[in-house]
């Protein structure tokens, strides 16, 4: 948009580097690859150090957080907020229900469902942290566990982050970084020294987490090719792996998300499904039927409990290091990640769409997925199956490739496990690359993504993360060091938790101050005089072209923000008008309000579909344009087309005289005023 008032052109910006977080982050990771990967011995010995001090002082702060996250969430999600969209008021959702949930089925989760889908619930049927193992008891217990893990609860960190950076950059604009949910508490700090170190402590989170998912990966792939084709497990192979996976997850990352990213989820989404089915089928179904019956009802009955139970008299600290704590800090750990991947394929949807969507569609998925697999594996091993059993435990990669061998058509499921953990491994890398390479990079535009070869390069950097974590210490280490990053990060959920309340606190005041000023504005009408009836008729019967509707801009809409902005200054009130390049811009008054938001008045010409009933003979035109209004938080949904010139005035009269209404609500009100970001609080060019 250029400024005509003025003729002042304004800057345009280029997607680039982020300095400060990019070289940061990077040279600390390399850093700590290298160190892992050439002295092993010493970063085992402050690897765990670290972790036992961690486990012991803030084991109970990630039980208490998780808790306090999901609450968040669902209050926002079920209060007036809910209605909120994730964009402009007139935005609405790119992605279709089935797309959009089997993005985030593959993102969110992805390979470690096949992880441990047969690992977690045969350990901790046979190895629980209290009680005696291999009962009736234990079995139903170990579901319980299970759901823990892989529920409500981890989901709620996805939602909170994804929901904050989504509300933040679509609906005000701001960078689609962790920095910009605090914008409500720090204001432009967050351009500084507290947002560099926000988004550094957020991408080396994310790529620690990513690391972890991927290593998990890579033992898994090594087992399957190894029981399919005799490839030894080595770090060499391992190693092979992460060179060709982090190749075709570059590649993915390059064609974007709606291309790469989503073809290869609602693939494997698919995949996954007739698996699912396949076993359920296979198996003893009326069993695993009710089965899954019972073990949601365990789940909700005793959520409560099970999310405090911290076994304070005889804690397990080594099964709380390698279950509880661990998936909780790991949740933590990639909630940055996929949080900013889930903003990024969710804008125009309401908080609360957002909010069901992400807590409902993953858990029913996961209920099913981990209970048909879960207790299939656990009915095995009670029918004498002790050796699986044991395997499971001991070599958890192992455990689904083992599973499968008892059903028939192994060989067929075999190759169909590890296809599904190949592709789940690509879209997690490709994902990651994805996500980092925005969290480090200054984009001109929310909607578009950083460029592809700092894809590759991050990309790269998780390979040899990976690798350097699988070198120190395989499955341990990566986990020791999830529960070590997630910790920095926990922290900053808070304060997004903070920001994000002050903002939609705002959005309420807003919306309860046009509410209390429309009496005035209808008081204000009274003993006006009438409209001409003729040209209400006139209006709403005519479907006027882009030409019609650009010349009526020119000639009414123009006019009268000129006359509003001259009695503005004169009052001293600094006032502009901005007008949009190309056929289809914007006309836009911008009214500066200090330290409160602005004032912004747009009308843009926006395209219809020509109704039927006003199709005549002769007539070719397919569509028609509307002057809809616009204000900073969106498309206010009426057209002006017709007005005349004192109309207009009127309705932006009407319109400011609300604005400063609500900053009068916002003044009074407990607390003092929270500034939301606007045109001049968008951060430096």
């Amino acid at each position: 948009m250029s400024d005509v008032t003025d003729g002042a052109g304004t800057k345009d910006r280029e997607d680039r580097i982020n300095p400060a977080v990019f070289y940061t982050s990077a040279v600390g990771i390399a850093l700590f690859a290298i160190w892992t990967m050439f002295f092993i011995d010493s970063a085992n010995f402050v690897i765990n150090s670290v972790l036992a001090w961690i486990s012991d002082v803030f084991g109970w702060f990630y039980f208490v957080a998780v808790v306090l996250y999901l609450v968040f969430v669902i209050g926002i999600g079920l209060s007036r907020f809910g209605k909120v969209r994730l964009g402009p008021d007139h935005a609405r959702p790119e992605f279709n229900a089935i797309t959009w949930a089997a993005m985030l089925f593959a993102a969110g989760i992805g390979i470690d469902l096949l992880f441990f889908c047969v690992s977690e619930p045969v350990t901790q049927f046979l190895a629980p942290p209290e009680g005696e193992g291999s009962t009736v008891e234990a079995a139903r217990h170990a579901m319980q566990l299970t759901f823990l893990h892989w529920g409500l609860s981890g989901w709620g960190v996805y939602t909170l982050v994804g929901m904050s950076l989504a509300y933040f950059s679509y609906r005000h604009g701001l960078p689609l970084t962790i920095r910009s949910a605090l914008f409500p508490i720090f204001g432009q700090r967050i351009y500084g020294v507290i947002g560099h170190t926000v988004d550094i402590a957020a991408v080396i989170g994310t790529v620690f987490g990513i690391a972890t998912s991927l290593g998990i990966g890579i033992i898994q792939l090594n087992y399957g090719l190894e029981h399919m084709f005799g490839i030894p497990q080595s770090t060499l192979t391992q190693g092979a792996l992460v060179i060709l996976i982090i190749v075709f997850a570059a590649l993915s990352a390059a064609t974007g998300v709606e291309r790469g990213i989503r073809r290869l989820s609602e693939f494997n989404m698919a995949l996954a499904l007739l698996l699912l089915l396949f076993v359920l089928f296979v198996g003893e179904t009326t069993f695993l039927l009710n089965a899954l019956v019972m073990n949601i009802g365990d789940y909700l009955s005793d959520f409560v409990s099970l999310s405090f139970n911290t076994y304070a008299f005889d804690p397990p600290v080594d099964w709380l290091n390698a279950w509880t704590v661990f998936f909780w800090a790991w949740w933590i750990a990639w909630g940055p990640f996929v949080g900013l991947f889930l903003a990024r394929i969710s804008r125009g949807r309401t908080i609360r769409q957002f909010v069901a969507g992400t807590l409902i569609l993953p858990l029913v998925f996961m209920m099913g997925w981990m209970s048909i697999m879960g207790n299939s594996a656990i009915e095995l091993v009670m029918s004498g199956a002790t050796e699986f059993g044991d395997e499971a435990m001991a070599n958890p990669g192992s455990a689904i490739y083992l599973f499968m061998q008892s059903l028939p058509l192994a060989t067929v499921t075999t190759i169909v496990v590890t296809l599904l953990g190949i592709v789940f491994f690509i879209t997690s890398g490709d994902s990651g690359s994805l996500v980092l390479s925005n969290f480090t990079s200054t984009l001109k535009d929310v909607n578009s993504d950083a460029p592809v070869w700092m894809r590759v390069l991050w990309a790269t950097i998780i390979g040899v993360l990976t690798l350097a974590l699988l070198l120190a210490g395989g499955l341990e280490a990566l986990q020791s060091t999830v529960v070590i990053m997630g910790l920095p990060f926990s922290i900053v959920l808070f304060l997004m938790m903070l920001g994000l309340f002050r903002a939609l606190r705002v959005e309420g005041m807003k919306e309860d101050s046009h509410r209390a000023s429309l009496s005035g504005y209808l008081s204000g009408r009274i003993g006006a005089p009438a409209s001409n009836w003729r040209q209400r008729i006139a209006r709403a019967t005519s479907f006027p072209t882009l030409a019609q509707v650009r010349r009526f801009m020119r000639d009414a809409v123009r006019p009268a923000m000129e006359e509003i902005r001259e009695t503005l200054e004169k009052r001293g009130f600094p006032a502009r008008i901005v007008e949009g390049e190309g056929d289809d811009g914007c006309l836009s008054l911008n009214v500066a309000m200090a330290d409160d938001q602005d004032f912004t008045y747009e009308v843009w010409p926006v395209c219809g579909t020509m109704p039927a009933f006003a199709v005549r003979p002769q007539q070719t035109a397919s569509e028609y344009y509307r002057a809809e209004v616009h204000l900073f938080e969106g498309s206010q949904g009426y057209d002006l087309m017709g007005y005349t010139k004192e109309q207009v005035i009127e309705d932006i009269l009407d319109q400011f005289e609300r604005h400063m209404h609500f900053l009068h609500t916002q003044r009074e009100a407990p607390g003092g005023a929270t500034r939301m970001p606007d045109d001049s609080t968008k951060g430096p060019d």
